[in-house]
């Protein structure tokens, strides 16, 4: 099946709501069916007994047939749909629908201030650390627009102090830096130090460090409770430069940064 021609994951789950929906009505004849089944027991209505018995019987196998066809009808092939692009193609069209602002670069979709990566195998999204099994995507859209309106968990005043104790040990193993001279140091070899034990590139990879490099240059929050100015240096000439990092704006601009450097004030 080519990916094109795709059921969207949306319209599949829409039309099997519609099924199940059908289904909740028949439940409610039936338990409506069996009600009076019962009421002609306990009161001995003998008339109505058989009456009874053979429309809640009806209603029964009407429901049973209501849940075949709510069964029969979700064939939503998840292998093919996962495999693909198909799903990161539907969350950013769903997304321009609802007017939420989602940039895609190396397969990871930027929601700012979120990242959000696909586990295929998993039927899951990752949301930064957070596991999100809800994959409706007018559903996760919701959420991610409910996320961005809660305040930011990031502290830019924490993240500035870790920034800077790490350009501190890098400058104190370097021999040909002068006294007063300010030194740029490439911004992976502080991530290479921040995330020096095994396993922690994995919990905190380069796509989310260059993030945050980025919302605390949005900050404004400059000064080391050292007294020590953060300057962050990039150049027209960034794309010869190894090590540079990249990161989408909130605006889906790409934006790239090479090195970092603190200054007396």
């Amino acid at each position: 099946m080519e990916e094109a021609n795709l059921v969207s994951l949306e319209m599949a789950l829409a039309k099997t709501e519609e099924d199940v929906n059908s289904a909740i009505k028949a439940a409610a004849v039936a338990l409506s069916a069996l009600k009076r089944f019962r009421s002609a027991i306990k009161t001995g209505s003998l008339r109505e007994l058989r009456k009874t018995i053979e429309s809640s019987e009806n209603a029964v196998a009407a429901l049973r047939q209501q849940f075949v066809n709510a069964k029969d009808g979700w064939d939503f092939n998840e292998e093919t749909y996962f495999s693909g692009r198909a799903f990161i193609s539907e969350i950013l069209e769903t997304a321009d629908k609802m007017g939420l602002k989602i940039f895609e670069q190396d397969e990871i979709l930027f929601c700012y201030p979120f990242l959000v990566r696909i586990l295929p195998n998993e039927r899951t999204v990752l949301i930064d650390k957070t596991r999100e099994k809800r994959l409706r995507p007018s559903v996760l859209i919701n959420h991610l627009k409910e996320l961005q309106n809660k305040p930011v968990r990031f502290r830019p005043d924490a993240f500035l102090e870790s920034l800077f104790s790490a350009y501190t040990m890098i400058i104190k193993t370097r021999s040909e830096d002068k006294p007063g001279m300010v030194t740029v140091i490439p911004l992976i070899k502080i991530y290479n130090l921040l995330t020096l034990l095994p396993g922690q590139t994995r919990d905190y990879t380069i796509q989310e460090f260059a993030r945050d490099i980025y919302l605390l240059d949005q900050s404004r929050i400059t000064t080391t409770k050292a007294g020590f100015i953060v300057g962050f240096h990039a150049s027209t000439a960034t794309k010869s430069l190894r090590g540079t990092i990249r990161v989408i704006t909130k605006d889906g601009l790409e934006k790239k940064y090479y090195g970092i450097s603190f200054s007396a004030g």
